[in-house]
């Protein structure tokens, strides 16, 4: 599987490069240093010195040199053999080089560079050292062995608290504590060298797809869990902005997420809870409304849950909401009256339905520029949240099946004051779903809320959680 052509011609570049860069510094050319801080780590959470170290940028120093290096004899025959290396893509991912649209004479071109500033790395001199121009090669060559091909993708999670130092939510994705995994990158934990409980590390690992496939399915993974998150409890759990891949046991290199946003409150998932959590997930993933809407209501909820406060986030959530329960328009002035109906016991519809007014109120005063002064603040951010639960609350009723999509009728009919055939009134209880209807057996999910305000997540019952899929992979 091993190319002899290949690394006889590498190493003969490499020779030629050292002599050639060994001649530049002999004549007077300086290879630059930076002085570069790292964090020195202390257990307890207290604060820690910064230490300095000068780095030597002897990269730089071979980029400024490229035209004459791609001069040397060597250079041409290592072109030749990599133009036809399977293991290219996946060596310059493991590099962390972003190769999709660059063509195959760029990308060769490279993966040369990448050798070597690898072989030379943060050296002083040029002087090619054997237990590096090794490595180098091990690492080019075994790129294009199938065991070389595991991609893992990592990113930041805030917001959220788990009991054990490992969650495993399928066979390749996980929620852990950055202490719990080994071989991080550096930039993944700032900040949790204080103790931060919410600083937690969610990591896929993503087989032997290849490594742009890898990274899309990474986005799309750490977005579906960052959902169903936001649905299982009332903490504003949040992606930090930026994630990290490594090919086999390549350098990371930093992808943008697209999320961001700051946590609110805290989520806390206890061990017995982790269970009830995976299933959740599983759930989500799999009954994830699209193009409906439903879909643009839950679009909407997460807009909400990206924005800096609840209050900016408030819009957004009562967006949601008029698209769930009045498409009739503002105008009507039916959400109130059709959210009480849903959230609240017959006794505490009034109460709701003030709220609900109020939240609009608020939105009109927040668009007009005129917010809340500081000593009702606080007060405006928790009507907010509020306001939020309750969208949370009908969103997941209706993914998990306990409350049917048609929010509307089933509103309207709980406000409806007939009475049905046995004689009690209609606002009185809800109409039961079919079973096909509701994931019954699910009896973690939050029911309906009892009561207006509550803003607290209900506890599952003792019924036995269906055995749990791994529909994220």
């Amino acid at each position: 599987m091993r190319s002899h052509d290949l690394r006889a011609a590498a190493t003969e570049l490499l020779r030629e490069a050292s002599t050639h860069l060994q001649g530049l510094l002999a004549a007077g050319a300086e290879v630059r240093f930076e002085l570069e801080g790292h964090s020195a780590r202390r257990r307890g959470g207290q604060g820690a010195p910064v230490l300095y170290a000068y780095r030597a940028m002897t990269g730089e120093f071979i980029d400024e040199h490229r035209a004459e290096l791609e001069r040397l004899r060597g250079h041409g025959a290592l072109a030749a053999a990599l133009e036809g290396f399977a293991g290219l893509e996946r060596y310059l991912a493991s590099v962390g080089l972003e190769s999709a649209r660059a063509d195959r004479r760029m990308r060769v071109r490279a993966a040369i560079g990448a050798l070597l500033h690898e072989a030379f790395e943060e050296q002083s001199d040029f002087e090619l050292r054997d237990e590096r121009m090794h490595a180098a090669l091990e690492r080019l060559e075994r790129s294009a062995l199938s065991d070389g091909r595991e991609t893992t993708i990592v990113a930041t999670l805030h917001g959220l608290a788990i009991g054990s130092e490992e969650l495993a939510l399928t066979k390749r994705l996980m929620i852990a504590r950055p202490q719990a995994l080994e071989g991080l990158p550096e930039q993944a934990l700032a900040g949790a060298e204080h103790g931060a409980q919410d600083h937690l590390i969610v990591a896929l690992a993503a087989g032997e797809s290849e490594p742009q496939e890898a990274i899309a399915q990474a986005r799309e993974l750490f977005a579906d869990l960052l959902r169903a998150l936001r649905l299982f409890g009332d903490g504003r759990v949040t992606l930090g902005e930026l994630a990290w891949a490594r090919v086999a046991g390549g350098r990371w290199r930093a992808l943008a997420l697209g999320h961001g946003g700051r946590p609110h409150g805290m989520l806390v998932v206890a061990p017995e809870q982790e269970d009830e959590l995976r299933a959740f997930c599983s759930l989500v993933s799999r009954r994830a409304p699209d193009g409906n809407e439903l879909a643009w209501a839950l679009g909407r909820f997460e807009l909400g849950c990206e924005r800096a406060s609840a209050l900016d986030g408030l819009s957004d959530h009562l967006m949601a909401l008029r698209a769930l329960l009045e498409p009739e328009g503002p105008a009507s002035a039916l959400l109130p009256g059709r959210l009480s109906a849903l959230c609240a016991t017959p006794e505490r519809r009034l109460e709701l339905n003030e709220r609900v007014l109020a939240a609009l109120a608020l939105e009109r005063q927040l668009i007009a520029g005129t917010g809340p002064a500081p000593p009702a603040r606080r007060a405006a951010v928790e009507l907010a949240r509020e306001l939020a639960n309750h969208l949370r609350a009908l969103l997941r009723d209706v993914i998990c099946g306990h409350l049917d999509q048609d929010l509307i009728s089933l509103a309207d009919q709980l406000l409806a004051p007939a009475e049905q055939p046995d004689g009690a009134p209609a606002e009185a209880r809800a109409p039961a779903l079919a079973p096909e209807q509701a994931d019954w057996e699910l009896g973690w999910c939050e029911p309906l809320m009892a009561a207006s305000g509550s803003g607290e997540q209900v506890a599952g019952d003792s019924r036995e959680a269906p055995e749990i899929l791994d529909v994220f992979i």
